[in-house]
């Protein structure tokens, strides 16, 4: 089973809204997949080229590849904090992922599905710089939309060119761009319209917010440019082309085909170098590609173009490419966005609330459970501090922190151990039975990505077992400690089972439950950031995330608490937050008034 997460710019360091859409949700599927004896393969790694690298390396005084180093490897620290657990995070600027482009590239053009064209190009006034398509914008020429950008329009979805935008503007520094001719490599795209459709038409579970934005994709397509006037990307390897020192592929080109290039990568990397194809080539493999809804376009349409011309199955066949006939992506799970006062989150706006700083205050179970059942899931959400208080103290605290603090601590207290089940009741069986079926209730949410109703029914069972508690009142069964013991191996059992369903949304605090339940060893695994020599260019490190995920002891099951293993007093597993952040916000991210 293939994970394959969106690839955040090395721009800049991550903020929530970004997790919210491509990290958290990817991984709480990732962690279940593996708790439920799925093999996964979960890869993603940082998109270097393009202009927006060249952008703040000018604003730096850094140079491109120093620019990329510096946010690769804060974005990968953010992304290990958050506990994301990829088999392998990796970059673009790797030459493994440069030789892998230019192979998919050379089978799209020997398949007959690039052309040259020559097309006009939108100039910097002030630079001489090539402008990306995406930092123009301007009025869209067809639905009136003024927030449209040169290459779509995200009010209608419909592609553009930003020469049709009316009174088009950089989004770098508000000119007007100049535009000139220039020669550039496209993809044809119009070739794919009948085998794109009918691949398209056969996708009807997917979230309705991607069947609603694919539902036209195929009805106006036009040849899409693949290549840049830039000299910072990997170099087109074609005579003619490789030795311009201004022709590059275009970011959007080369960094779809990261998904691919970094399978590559991790199985080079396990010492296999065949490792990725079961992923990849087997007809029966699964695979599901998380981000946000601005990205569907290019895994609804351009990605899944890619893959149809390398494997000779656009319209105008072909021979497959040199790594056989490649699947197309089995689902895409798109998010809305996670707003902030109702605006997207915008680090030049100012309305950001940075990874790095959330996790350095509140640590990462927190921001992953609040994304899984307050996220943008299926429509836009406004992160508010008064909404993440309140989960946090109500719902991790109140309910499942207090759970396991005074089940375990009754059961030390009265038993120094988890107690015998000598007098059962059927109350007790009621309870189990309850957290049992719960299994295949979340299990089967977390397979359709429905993470807010997974975590729901998974809360429901920690309800339910405090309702329990409550309602049998061990700390009054001094008389008869038979039937307390039974009541207290029931609470443990629960809480068990409870941390299994909660693992993937808390992996760190499922962590810390196994051990105040007496476990030893790692329940749930974590990513580990490491500096490797890069396979291809000597002399180059690159940071890397990846985990060993196999030998973590966390099964998607109930499991028999064992009866007489010693428990301690317990430590609190969620700090409550002061009522007043909310309405303040921190000092760092302070409400706006």
């Amino acid at each position: 089973m293939l994970t394959a997460v969106a690839w955040p710019y090395a721009n800049g360091p991550r903020h929530i809204g970004h997790v919210s859409g491509f990290g958290v949700p990817s991984d709480v599927f990732s962690r279940y997949q593996r708790m439920a004896g799925n093999r996964v393969l979960m890869v993603s790694g940082t998109d270097e080229h393009g202009t927006p690298i060249l952008v703040q390396a000018d604003k730096e005084g850094l140079s491109p590849q120093e620019t990329a180093d510096k946010y690769t490897r804060q974005i990968s620290h953010d992304l290990r904090g958050l506990g994301l657990s990829y088999d392998l995070f990796t970059r673009t600027t790797t030459g493994n992922h440069a030789d892998v482009v230019q192979q998919i590239f050379l089978a799209l053009h020997r398949n007959g599905y690039v052309v040259p064209k020559t097309t006009t190009g939108a100039v910097s006034p002030s630079t001489g710089r090539t402008l990306p398509d995406r930092y123009i914008e301007g009025t869209c020429p067809l639905c009136g939309y003024d927030g449209a950008r040169g290459d779509q329009c995200d009010n209608c979805g419909n592609q553009l060119d930003a020469a049709e935008l009316k009174n088009p503007r950089s989004r770098i520094n508000g000119e007007k761009p100049e535009f000139v001719e220039t020669e550039h490599l496209f993809l044809d795209l119009p070739a794919f319209t009948e085998s794109l459709g009918d691949w398209l038409s056969t996708k009807t579970d997917w979230r309705p917010n991607v069947l609603n934005f694919t539902k036209n994709l195929v009805d106006d397509m036009r040849p899409r440019p693949i290549t840049r006037d830039l000299d910072w990307g990997v170099k087109v390897p074609l005579d003619g082309w490789r030795d311009q020192p201004l022709k590059r592929f275009y970011v959007w080109f080369d960094a779809v085909i990261g998904y691919f290039s970094a399978s590559v990568e991790w199985a080079r990397r396990t010492g296999d170098p065949d490792a990725w194809k079961p992923f990849w080539t087997d007809p029966e493999a699964q695979s599901f590609y998380f981000m946000g809804k601005d990205n569907i376009t290019f895994h609804a349409q351009l990605w899944p173009a890619f893959l149809l011309g390398h494997n000779g199955q656009g319209d105008k066949g072909g021979e497959a490419g040199p790594y056989g006939t490649l699947n197309l992506p089995g689902e895409i799970v798109s998010s809305e966005f996670l707003t902030m006062s109702g605006s997207k989150f915008s680090t030049s706006r100012g309305t950001v609330i940075y990874v790095e700083d959330f996790l350095r205050e509140f640590g990462p179970d927190t921001l992953r459970y609040f994304i899984s059942v307050a996220g943008p899931e299926t429509q836009d959400t406004d992160f508010t501090w008064d909404e993440f208080v309140r989960r946090t103290n109500f719902e991790l605290a109140n309910e499942w922190g207090n759970l396991v603090n005074r089940s375990i601590s009754l059961a030390h207290k009265n038993n120094g151990g988890v107690p015998a089940p000598t007098a059962p009741a059927p109350a007790d069986e009621e309870l189990k039975a309850l957290a049992k079926g719960a299994f295949d209730t979340v299990g089967t949410h977390l397979r359709h990505s429905r993470f807010k109703q997974a975590a729901g029914e998974a809360m429901r069972v920690v309800s339910a077992a405090n309702k329990y508690l409550s309602d049998q009142e061990p700390w009054k069964l001094k008389e008869d400690p038979d039937r307390r013991d039974a009541v207290l191996h029931t609470a443990l059992q629960v809480v068990s089972d409870a941390n299994a369903l909660l693992t993937p949304f808390l992996p760190h605090a499922a962590q810390k439950v196994h051990e105040a339940l007496g476990g030893t060893g790692v329940w749930a695994a974590q990513p580990e950031c490491h500096d490797v020599e890069d396979l291809d260019i000597p002399g180059r490190t690159n940071p890397i995330l990846t985990g060993d995920y196999a030998s973590e002891q966390a099964t998607w099951e109930s499991t028999p608490v064992e009866v007489g293993r010693p428990l301690a007093k317990p430590s609190p597993l969620f700090a409550k937050l002061d009522a007043s952040l909310g309405e303040t916000g921190p000092d760092w991210a302070p409400v706006q008034s």
